[in-house]
């Protein structure tokens, strides 16, 4: 069966962009996952969805309960989900990949450096669905990303500018 998986991170908060991309998603939304930084109660975003949620804590998230690094499987697929700024963002990619391949996982998520990515080699994908309200790159319009896993268990990705 097709799954739908909307990621996010760095909401910061700010709740106008992640309705709008759980809105886009209409009722083909099976996941949520968010990466970090919500500056929310986890069950305030959980109340924005009819589907599970999978949240890990980001550094802006205070004494939150949640865990800093989680293993989810995503059908045929095993992601870490980590926030990053433990493994200094984008420069720990390398550590990150390592982690999760010492776990059985072909999937890295990670967010904090409020910037889409989306590299793929060697079996190993690491994705960052950039700030769905603090964006950083050029432009400057919040991004998140939607994960399909077809039928057939293969994986794929979008990543999507709001206006």
């Amino acid at each position: 069966m097709r799954q739908k998986i909307l990621i996010v991170s760095d909401s910061h908060g700010n709740h106008k962009y992640l309705k709008k991309a759980i809105q886009n998603m209409g009722t083909y939304l099976d996941l949520l996952i968010h990466l970090g930084d919500s500056q929310t109660d986890p069950d305030v975003i959980a109340g924005m969805v009819n589907c599970p949620v999978e949240m890990v804590r980001g550094n802006s998230d205070g004494l939150s309960k949640l865990p800093g690094t989680k293993l989810v499987d995503l059908g045929l697929h095993r992601a870490l989900l980590t926030h990053g700024h433990r493994y200094g963002g984008r420069y720990g990619i390398p550590m990150m990949k390592e982690m999760a391949k010492e776990n059985g996982a072909d999937i890295v998520m990670f967010g904090h450096i409020h910037e889409p990515l989306l590299e793929q080699e060697d079996g190993m994908t690491v994705l960052n669905p950039g700030s769905i309200s603090q964006p950083r790159q050029e432009g400057h319009r919040p991004t998140y990303m939607v994960m399909t896993i077809e039928e057939d268990g293969r994986a794929e990705y979008a990543t999507i500018y709001m206006d």
